[in-house]
């Protein structure tokens, strides 16, 4: 039996770190090493997007284009600026080009030859893949080898351990002082119970907060990252028999849910209808909880949405690859 084709793979973004995560994740689950394309639009053509033109000097035609030929067998792309530019490349290879967009594109389902949109989107379409979380870099593989190397510091710590995730302010959340405190005073509660404590800061973590936690780690032994060296993130999901996350970050909680630990979710001031739509379906899954300063909920069987993504990208390609075989 022949085996599939490895097909070559671009990765297209804008840089923005959370829509090339998803991408990447995608693309290494296709089992390839994609080439990773940067668009950079000037004004006023990156206010025109997703529906203007791509920025003239970022044309395929133009030296040190992004989207310059050869062209790939599949482009993954992410983010509002980018949904052009995924046009022009389809144009440009005559249709060769798989097209390939994660998150609702504000253009239709036509935007692309595949598309992922999570559950609280509204986009629909025979070529449109849903489900509940998104795509990540966390493959089972790296889960189960960071199982069997936990760092020193984590070793130490007795059971059960509680991993804890910190954002930040958010363009739907703000970390106001009271709940900073609020966060603060659950994790005492959380520490007193006899649950070891261990956890790691983000960009977005502010001073106050980053002090605040700090705080209460160094009060009950808990190992708390000083920000020096690689993120541990993937050894504390690994190691962590609960997950206590802020609800700043859909892709954190998503993220959460690979380790099959139940995950206890602190919500700050703001919100947005979307994610409260996310946090209720994955309540009502059992694997999403209200974080009270205790442990709540069981294990379940770990989420791997990016293999299903995947998978579903090549069986779309392959597809797309006979039909220009056939013509």
């Amino acid at each position: 039996m022949q085996a599939d084709p490895t097909p070559i793979v671009w990765v297209l973004t804008d840089g923005k770190a959370g829509d090339e995560v998803q991408c990447l994740g995608v693309a290494e689950r296709l089992g390839v090493t994609p080439e990773i394309r940067r668009i950079a639009p000037r004004k006023p053509f990156a206010w025109l997007m997703p529906r203007g033109p791509i920025d003239p000097r970022e044309a395929p035609d133009r030296p040190g284009s992004p989207i310059r030929p050869p062209f790939p067998d599949i482009i993954i792309a992410s983010g509002r600026r980018a949904i052009a530019y995924v046009r022009a490349v389809k144009k440009a290879s005559n249709g060769a080009t798989f097209t390939v967009i994660l998150k609702d594109p504000r253009t239709g389902a036509g935007s692309a030859d595949f598309l992922w949109v999570a559950e609280h989107d509204r986009l629909r379409g025979e070529n449109v893949l849903v489900t509940t979380t998104s795509p990540h870099g966390l493959a089972p593989q790296r889960l189960e080898a960071a199982r069997r190397a936990p760092p020193a510091a984590i070793a130490a710590l007795p059971a059960p351990r509680a991993a804890v995730l910190v954002g930040g302010d958010s363009r739907h959340h703000r970390f106001r002082p009271e709940d900073i405190a609020r966060f603060a005073e659950g994790l005492e509660a959380l520490a007193r119970s006899g649950v070891a404590l261990m956890g790691s800061r983000s960009r977005r973590t502010s001073p106050a907060l980053d002090a605040a936690v700090a705080a209460v780690f160094a009060r009950h032994g808990g190992w708390w990252w000083d920000g020096s060296g690689e993120n541990p993130y993937v050894a504390l999901l690994a190691h962590a028999d609960a997950i206590v996350t802020t609800a700043d970050s859909t892709n954190m909680i998503g993220e959460a849910t690979a380790s099959g630990a139940p995950i206890l979710v602190f919500e700050p001031h703001g919100g947005h209808g979307k994610l409260a739509k996310f946090l209720e379906s994955l309540k009502r899954q059992g694997m999403v909880h209200h974080f009270e300063g205790r442990l709540e909920g069981e294990r379940y069987a770990p989420v791997d949405s990016t293999q299903v993504i995947a998978d579903a990208v090549r069986q779309r390609w392959l597809m797309h690859r006979q039909q220009l075989r056939l013509a």
